[in-house]
């Protein structure tokens, strides 16, 4: 997935129930100056989803189509919104480099063994920061 597809754009599934996921987002959309994003929260009942995504399989794993429908997931989903996002596309540039991508999927796969527990360290974060 490269060059026209990479300026086309692209849809984002995203868990909008996971606060760490929204932060994140938040934080890609604030960089996307262009409108290169449109954003699907997998978590609303009803979410447009792509032919063949399952709403569970949308929330247990990140994924993001192309500018052509073609969809991604996991690091390949996150190399790909990275080359639409200022400040990022270097990001979804190293992620071409034969053997990289496999890496990230690796990283990324042991992230989601690890989500929960991250989610509630962050949710617990996020709640002493209102308190003071």
């Amino acid at each position: 997935m490269s060059g026209a597809a990479d300026s086309d754009g692209v849809t984002v599934y995203y868990d909008g129930a996971c606060p760490l996921c929204r932060a994140e987002l938040a934080h890609y959309t604030r960089r996307d100056r262009e409108g290169r994003l449109t954003l699907v929260d997998v978590s609303k009942e009803g979410a447009n989803l792509p032919e063949g995504l399952a709403p569970e399989e949308a929330r247990a794993r990140f994924h993001v189509a192309d500018g052509a429908g073609r969809l991604a997931s996991g690091a390949a989903a996150f190399a790909l919104l990275w080359r639409q996002i200022p400040g990022w596309k270097w990001a979804g540039k190293l992620a071409r480099v034969p053997g990289v991508l496999p890496m990230l999927e690796l990283t990324y796969r042991g992230f989601l063994k690890l989500r929960p527990a991250i989610v509630k360290t962050f949710t617990q974060i996020q709640a002493r920061r209102r308190k003071t």
